[in-house]
């Protein structure tokens, strides 16, 4: 069975994890499979959304193909963790805004794909950890290195070493999340962004996603000059795109 189901509609591309009575678990089939979904959509679409089939948006790994894998060695485990690296990779190397949109639970590899996309839409009674240090595993999937960046170092501490759960309503408060929503009004809510996004001139949000992305890697100075120099760049490739867009909006308002 296909683990990955990847489509288009419009300008948006739908990407579903596909193993509903494994909870979405990712093993190395899923993320090579999501990796090559992500990167074809990303040169097709405007934007992406991600979501999980069935009850929830991803489990993790899935601990029964990670012990198969450990039976054979370091070599193979590595596969599993390399192929998710990949799949994440492709996300935050996209042109296009990429959207989680989170239900169920999120845990562990879950929590880490949510964290690795551009912005996550998150239901409120959605269930958000990671549980890697409750049954003695280091995370793997970029938590240890994401997590501090979005929430900080003593809340991303405290999320990794204890594993406590918060609700899609605190991954909002916390800066985890953009918007949460009732589940009766989640996919409306997920709609809306992507509406919103889809409407917007795809170059310049790619260079927006590009800096953000990397705006810690430098001191404040080197970014502003990044900045500055893929404003020049854009408004060189674009700019008569962009005033124009500019000009007609300003008439419409």
């Amino acid at each position: 069975m296909t683990q990955v189901l990847r489509r288009t509609e419009g300008s948006v591309g739908h990407v579903l994890l596909n193993r509903p009575a494994a909870r979405n678990a990712v093993t190395v089939e899923l993320a090579r499979e999501l990796a090559a979904a992500v990167e074809a959509l990303a040169h097709e679409v405007r934007v992406i959304v991600i979501r999980g089939a069935g009850v929830d948006f991803c489990a993790g790994g899935d601990v029964g193909a990670l012990a198969e894998l450990h039976e054979r060695g370091r070599a193979a485990m590595a596969e599993l963790f390399t192929e998710f690296r990949r799949a994440l990779t492709a996300i935050t190397s996209a042109p296009v805004p990429v959207i989680a949109a989170v239900h169920g639970h999120a845990v562990a590899g879950g929590f880490e794909l949510m964290q690795a996309c551009d912005i996550a839409v998150v239901r409120t009674d959605a269930r958000i950890s990671d549980i890697h240090s409750r049954f003695g595993q280091v995370p793997g999937g970029g938590s240890t290195q994401r997590l501090p960046r979005i929430i900080g170092r003593q809340r991303a501490m405290g999320l990794i070493l204890t594993g406590d759960e918060i609700s899609g309503r605190q991954a909002v408060e916390w800066g985890l999340a953009y918007r949460s929503a009732e589940p009766d009004r989640f996919d409306e809510e997920v709609d809306a962004l992507v509406e919103r996004l889809v409407a917007n001139p795809p170059a310049a949000m790619a260079h927006s996603k590009y800096l953000v992305d990397r705006a810690l890697e430098h001191p404040l100075d080197a970014g502003l000059l990044a900045e500055t120099t893929h404003v020049l760049d854009h408004l060189e490739a674009e700019g008569d795109a962009a005033f124009g867009a500019f000009t007609r909006r300003k008439a419409t308002t």
